[in-house]
């Protein structure tokens, strides 16, 4: 099943390289952040008329790990003009072409690359409890065998070590890929008000939206409808609402919860700006 996945990407790259100045590149994205519901919003969006998914996968993960592939590859991925230009006349709004890369948002070059080759492109970003958030990394990456510690208290002992001079190798060599930087950043990837500090600056705080995901998860409709907003798009269907992804796991020790929600307490305040509220974790 796999080799046949493979093979039938591969020939629809390459029939999208030969029709890529007939492309769409996407209006917006969303970045972020891993393990925050980025799969949901991405699957209900998706059932929106208006939104154009890439046409195999969710993620293409071009400007974090494929950037030297090029805009070409990248364009192949999406939906033909000729698509868009039929469902703008039914509908009357202009379509937006969309992909979910939660990497892009803690990546060190994502956000500028994205910059430069999608001038006005939107961003949304989720955001949870970055408690559950870290546990919830630990036990997918542990599932999928990208982590070898089975305790998480020990995994986040050892990050900060096998993290060391990641972001400066990445900057410094763009082809340069770390698994410890992509799959075992479990702390580092909680600190939201840092990796949204760079939107602020590259890409401008009126084309960045920032989401609650236990406001999401609670009551999805109001989160919905505010992304249409931002997006400058009708509702036109009624989508449904699923969680995606979720892994059962074992209760996360007290005091190391207790920890490590102390110690992202600063970073939480500095989240309040962007969600124009208190966290729903801290209330």
């Amino acid at each position: 099943m796999n080799a046949l996945k493979t093979t039938a990407h591969a020939v629809s790259i390459t029939a999208g390289r030969l029709t890529g100045s007939g492309r769409l590149l996407p209006s917006f994205l969303i970045v972020g952040a891993q393990r925050c519901g980025t799969t949901s919003l991405y699957r209900a969006l998706a059932q929106h008329p208006l939104m154009l998914k890439p046409v195999l996968r969710k993620g293409v993960h071009f400007f974090d790990m494929s950037y030297h592939r090029g805009l070409p590859w990248y364009r192949a991925h999406f939906p033909l003009r000729a698509t868009a230009a039929r469902l703008e006349y039914r509908y009357g709004y202009r379509p937006l072409a969309f992909e979910s890369s939660p990497y892009y948002l803690f990546h060190p070059l994502a956000v500028s690359r994205i910059a430069w080759d999608l001038p006005g492109v939107k961003l949304i970003v989720l955001v949870r409890d970055p408690v559950e958030r870290a546990y919830s990394a630990f036990t997918h990456e542990l599932a999928r065998g990208f982590e070898t510690e089975t305790s998480f208290e020990r995994a986040l002992a050892l990050e900060e070590e096998r993290l060391a001079g990641d972001v400066e190798r990445l900057k410094e060599d763009p082809s340069y890929v770390s698994h410890a930087h992509r799959h075992q950043a479990y702390v580092s990837r909680g600190r939201y008000a840092e990796q949204l500090a760079r939107l602020d600056l590259l890409v401008g705080r009126e084309r960045v939206l920032v989401l609650d995901s236990g406001t999401f998860f609670t009551d999805p409709e109001p989160t919905y409808d505010r992304v249409l907003e931002f997006l400058g798009l009708p509702r036109l269907t009624d989508p449904v609402f699923d969680r995606h992804n979720a892994r059962p796991r074992t209760e996360m020790p007290p005091l190391l919860r207790r920890r490590l929600s102390e110690y992202f307490l600063p970073w939480d305040v500095l989240l309040q700006p962007w969600l124009g509220t208190t966290p729903s974790w801290r209330r």
